[in-house]
């Protein structure tokens, strides 16, 4: 049985795939890409079928994680059931998904930083109309949140993914 996990942001072009892009390296390295799966949507239809921003592109290769082949999508109410987590960026979002939420979901919903060890604040951040320093400041959430994210998987799921 596969865990499936989705990051939602708002536009789906910065948060939310590096989330992605940065969650995928920690599994693969884990080992567990077979038994984990991850993808990420915006809650908005700003940028459907898009790559993700350059600015977000390019701090993430900085780091060695390869957005490339990302494009952006917007969640939808089937994602509630095809997902065990459906974790967001900030409250905003964590709102509107809450609206979006069918009342018989059983996926897990919730903020994304609830699972950050290090970095003691709820919500990434959006960096879109910030300087280059946003898109390393998400990239430092995410990398903490991904990692405890990862743990908290293998906790609660050990017997799953073997």
């Amino acid at each position: 049985m596969k865990i499936k996990i989705l990051f939602v942001c708002m536009g789906n072009i910065c948060r939310s795939p590096t989330a992605e892009a940065v969650f995928r390296r920690y599994v693969e390295q884990a080992g567990l890409a077979d038994t984990i799966e991850i993808d990420s949507a915006g809650t908005h239809d700003y940028h459907i079928g898009k790559a993700p921003d350059p600015r977000t592109c390019q701090a993430a290769l900085q780091r060695g994680y390869d957005m490339s082949d990302l494009r952006g999508r917007q969640v939808e109410a089937s994602d509630f059931s095809r997902f065990d987590y459906v974790l967001a960026m900030d409250e905003a979002n964590l709102s509107i998904l809450q609206r979006l939420r069918p009342h018989d979901a059983q996926s897990h919903l919730g903020l994304f930083l609830q699972f950050a060890q290090k970095h003691n604040v709820r919500e990434v951040p959006d960096p879109y109309f910030g300087g280059a320093q946003g898109f390393e400041q998400v990239l430092d959430l995410v990398e903490d949140a991904a990692n405890g994210l990862l743990q908290h998987i293998k906790k609660q799921h050990l017997n799953q993914l073997n």
